[in-house]
């Protein structure tokens, strides 16, 4: 999310806004979830050096518009295409172009969400393209391990932080083993999801245990931790909309969206 709406969900902090829903709606946005899913498999097999991410955005457009979906990007916030394509030290929100064209051995992440009978779905992967360094490799798999923790700790009764936590603590233990260091990006993060793509609660991918709400049956998170190689520190580029890491070095990202529920977490973007 941009910084404007991250801005915007920092002052709803603390205000009775989270949405609950049933059951039934649960259903519902697992349904989304699962056309979300779909839509990032088609566009993980097509990803390979020579194809653009426009051509990635297209593919990912139609098949959610197959399934009797709409894209839930496009034109969010004037947001101009379906998928985020986010290549090597672009860390979100990267705007798919015609002439970003993939090479052997870039790293990019895509985001894609979609609205199905009006309930939001929104998940992340991080893709290879072509053979990348080991590196690479590793910091991919370092944002996934500390997403699929985060999704553990989505326990009723927990409160929000312990989330954030959980995430952090996993990227720690990531790094002792592998005796290296990774930034954590600390000024985007997980957030609430339903009626609207972007809602209470804005979750943190790092932080201190047993702050915030409480977790609750008919809650509904976006888990989506984003690790570089090197500094947290982050600038936007004056499209409006890419973020970069300020020192070049390569970023990962990785989301589900996660439902609240009384058997436990729910990924309800998993295929």
């Amino acid at each position: 999310m941009t910084r404007a709406l991250v801005d915007t969900l920092r002052q709803w902090r603390g205000r009775s806004m989270i949405e609950l829903k049933s059951p039934a709606e649960i259903e519902a946005m697992r349904a989304a979830g699962l056309v979300v899913a779909k839509a990032l498999a088609d566009v993980v097999a097509a990803v390979r050096p020579g194809v653009s991410t426009a051509e990635l955005d297209e593919l990912a457009e139609q098949t959610i518009r197959d399934a009797g979906a709409v894209p839930s990007f496009l034109g969010y916030h004037g947001y101009p295409a379906t998928i985020c394509a986010s290549v090597n030290h672009q860390i979100v929100h990267g705007i798919p172009s015609k002439t970003q064209v993939l090479s052997d051995g870039d790293l990019i992440s895509v985001d894609c969400g979609a609205i199905l009978e009006g309930w939001h779905g929104d998940s992340a992967v991080t893709v290879p393209v072509g053979t990348v360094p080991a590196e690479d490799l590793a910091l991919s798999e370092a944002t996934r391990v500390a997403m699929e923790a985060g999704i553990k700790a989505v326990v009723i009764g927990n409160r929000l932080t312990d989330i954030s936590h959980a995430i952090e603590e996993s990227v720690h233990a990531t790094e002792r083993a592998a005796g290296t260091t990774y930034g954590i990006i600390r000024e985007y993060g997980g957030h609430g999801i339903g009626t609207s793509m972007h809602m209470e609660p804005f979750l943190p991918n790092f932080g201190k245990p047993g702050k915030g709400p409480r977790l609750r049956a008919g809650m509904a998170i976006a888990i989506e931790p984003m690790l570089t190689l090197g500094s947290h520190a982050t600038e936007e580029l004056s499209d409006g909309w890419t973020v970069v890491t300020v020192d070049g070095s390569r970023a990962a990202h990785w989301e589900h969206t996660v439902a609240v529920t009384e058997d436990g977490p729910w990924v309800l973007t998993a295929p």
